[in-house]
């Protein structure tokens, strides 16, 4: 059985809501929310920039999938709108600092880091008639896989434009790697 851990857990780890205190008091801004808080208004743009959702209502739908506390769109929109740009510039460049060998081993990942994307190329249907997509046109995906650490290509593998990119992730992911 493979192991899954939620990214929000991951990422509390690694930034807790007393690192991001003194960055919110750096910047004079002033965070009297009980509810949702700057901290929280991170997580959910952090988990939004992860799983792509299409906006705060799409995020207030989505939210307790992913561990975070539910909130209205509203509230989300609000916070967004009011707390300083530079604030999240300088917690990205934080986490992105936290984000080495040291905390993949305090976090237990016991090997490489595997990244993974994939690429839809559509064309007409007479093209490409073995992968089909809709109505006139045809497709295939390009799925590609990087080892983190070393930089380096590790597999790409192609399937029809219709396929879930979860589908392939047995092809891609390799017995060495962590998923």
């Amino acid at each position: 059985m493979q192991k899954s851990t939620m990214f929000s857990t991951i990422l509390q780890s690694i930034m807790t809501k007393d690192e991001v205190l003194p960055f919110v008091k750096q910047l004079g801004y002033n965070d009297t929310a009980r509810k949702f808080t700057v901290y929280d208004l991170f997580m959910f743009l952090a988990q939004s920039a992860l799983q792509q959702w299409d906006g705060y209502r799409d995020g207030e739908k989505r939210m307790h999938t992913t561990g975070l506390a539910p909130i209205h769109y509203s509230t989300i929109s609000k916070k967004a709108k009011e707390v300083p740009f530079e604030l999240f510039k300088q917690l990205l460049h934080l986490m992105i600092s936290k984000c080495n060998r040291p905390t993949r081993r305090n976090l237990r990942i016991p090997k490489q880091l595997l990244i993974a994307d994939s690429t839809k190329i559509t064309v007409g249907m007479g093209r490409l008639p073995w992968a089909p997509l809709k109505g006139e046109r045809a497709g295939i995906k390009l799925h590609v896989s990087l080892v983190a650490d070393e930089g380096c290509l590790h597999q790409v593998t192609e399937t029809t434009g219709n396929c879930p990119d979860l589908l392939s992730c047995e092809d891609i992911r390799g017995k060495h790697l962590y998923w």
